[in-house]
């Protein structure tokens, strides 16, 4: 059976990258006496697809992976074990049970929704909801993207499907899939440029509220927690 199980990322652990993360729960699925399913061959390892990597200091409450097990006794079981396996920062918030036709969790991902906000002691842009409005207003939003081969100018609007500020902090939801993946930073950079000033990384923390599923049909969008599509059990 495959599962999708759905975790919170605070404190201190922001600062361990993804692939930490991925070994953290190997070993913590061990601990845990979760009864996963393991790969054949000269090398077995577990069965487990991570959604989106979390960037490096941000906070998270919708962070997912899928795992395949064996044998369970049951949701709230499975849950207790892993939560008794976390080191503090990391929180088991749900699991569900994955259908057949459900595809894994990296490939599931469509959009997510961020929170960012200004720590104490860095200045806050005058009037930031207005501001964001104005920005959010434009027929376009164009940034230039440094990749390892080349620079391309590329325009985020199509990809923002909402932005809000209020008075010290900004949600965005974006697009988050492999094909068009928007970064928090990336934005507030153009946000910055939009006022002629530079944008310092130290002053914002991020948190992911959620990672989304795209369930529209017909060309029309319909965002759901990824654990949405799966069932108790």
């Amino acid at each position: 059976m495959r599962v999708r199980i759905k975790f919170s990322k605070h404190g201190v652990v922001k600062f361990i990258g993804h692939l930490d993360v991925m070994r953290y729960f190997q070993k913590a699925i061990r601990r845990a006496g979760i009864d996963v399913t393991y790969t054949t061959g000269f090398s077995p390892h577990q069965v487990m697809s991570f959604a989106a990597p979390l960037g490096v200091g941000h906070y998270s409450n919708g962070e997912y992976l899928d795992i395949e097990v064996n044998s369970h006794n049951g949701r709230q079981d499975m849950i207790d074990r892993l939560n008794g396996a976390m080191v503090p920062g990391m929180v088991i918030k749900n699991i569900v049970a994955l259908g057949d036709n459900a595809g894994n969790a990296m490939a599931s991902v469509a959009a997510a929704g961020y929170t960012l906000e200004w720590k104490d002691g860095y200045e806050i842009p005058t009037n930031l909801e207005e501001l964001v409005k104005r920005f959010y207003n434009q027929d376009s939003i164009m940034v230039t993207k440094q990749t390892k081969k080349s620079t391309l100018e590329l325009d985020l609007k199509p990809g923002i499907y909402d932005l809000k500020g209020t008075s010290n902090s900004i949600y965005m939801l974006v697009d988050a899939s492999s094909s068009g993946n928007i970064k928090p930073t990336l934005l507030l950079e153009a946000l910055y440029s939009f006022v002629g000033k530079e944008f310092d990384s130290m002053a914002i923390q991020i948190t992911r509220e959620e990672t989304y599923a795209d369930i529209g049909e017909n060309g029309k969008r319909d965002f759901v927690p990824l654990d949405a599509v799966g069932e108790d059990f």
